[in-house]
């Protein structure tokens, strides 16, 4: 294991890793500040004007001093919406990435260390859920929610519903990863000892095996998070995640996309960009932290 002098070295001495990191935390605290920080609440009615829609950047003829990145066209600005709106889609993509933990480091922590036919079930339920596609998956159980139990109602849940379903479908890739961790660990000689002291197999797999199994979840959990966050973005384009009212980055680019042939391409650029910069981010976050943490790929000694 890598000490942590050792990893603050590695950071500090990888651009990369510093650029990801830098891009990372400006967009979280600009997200964690919104309520703060923003000109403007896009939730609250009684801020908006209608008058203020279609407004070209503060810099380009016609712009608004108030409205440094323009305005869409409910008149809100570009700027604060994509402030609450990086807000929504981290929220979606650290919940989605909580729930696929919960479910797929328990189950993976299952099969690798029971084994026998509780393993090949679940090895082989991860693989069918695997072989589908995650947001075919999400479109057809939001597609049923939203009929089932109308567009208001949804609107309201949206948050814990995508949560939900972002979570359930991605959980076998920490299963999988998880398990073949525990097929190693089980073998050793802690484990061995803990079962002859008469530790029930619970406190074994959670409390002595699951400690050693935390590195690759951490690699994982990173990169799951940038693609969660995609996925919501995805169907938020289609129209089956945040609703306009409750813009995430997704939203946000859907509800601009119909205006750039007409001129106002702003509303949909900039949440595009920074949507992109999320997401490249964490990918180089979690290839960094792959590469650190994993000894097999590490290129010098500490």
């Amino acid at each position: 294991m890598i000490s942590a002098r050792a990893f603050t070295t590695r950071f500090l001495g990888d651009p990369v890793a510093i650029c990801a990191g830098t891009v990372a935390l400006v967009l979280v605290l600009m997200a964690a500040t919104a309520p703060l920080i923003a000109p403007q609440n896009p939730y609250d009615l009684m801020q908006l004007d209608i008058m203020d829609s279609e407004m070209p950047p503060s810099w380009m003829p016609g712009g608004d001093p108030r409205f440094l990145l323009g305005t869409d066209a409910q008149g809100r600005g570009v700027l604060s919406t994509i402030m609450y709106g990086t807000g929504i889609s981290l929220l979606i993509g650290l919940g989605a990435v909580a729930v696929q933990g919960v479910i797929g480091v328990t189950l993976g922590l299952v099969a690798g260390y029971r084994g026998g036919w509780i393993d090949s079930f679940l090895m082989r339920l991860a693989d069918i859920q695997l072989s589908l596609s995650t947001l075919m998956m999400a479109i057809i159980a939001l597609a049923i929610f939203q009929t089932a139990f109308g567009a208001a109602t949804y609107s309201q849940l949206a948050i814990p519903i995508l949560i939900a379903v972002i979570g359930i479908a991605e959980w076998p890739k920490f299963a999988r990863t998880v398990r073949a961790s525990v097929l190693a660990e089980k073998k050793k000689e802690y484990v061995d000892a803990a079962r002859v002291i008469g530790l029930p197999a619970r406190l074994v797999m959670f409390r002595h095996i699951l400690p050693n199994t935390l590195t690759p979840v951490l690699v994982i959990s990173t990169i799951q998070v940038a693609e969660a966050i995609m996925i919501e973005a995805s169907l938020s384009f289609l129209g089956l995640g945040m609703p306009v009212e409750r813009p995430s980055l997704g939203s946000l680019i859907r509800s601009g996309f119909e205006f750039i042939f007409s001129g106002s391409w702003w509303i949909t650029l900039y949440p595009a960009l920074v949507l992109i910069a999320l997401i490249l981010a964490l990918n180089l976050l979690g290839d960094w932290l792959r590469d650190t943490l994993n000894p097999k790929l590490r290129r010098g000694e500490d």
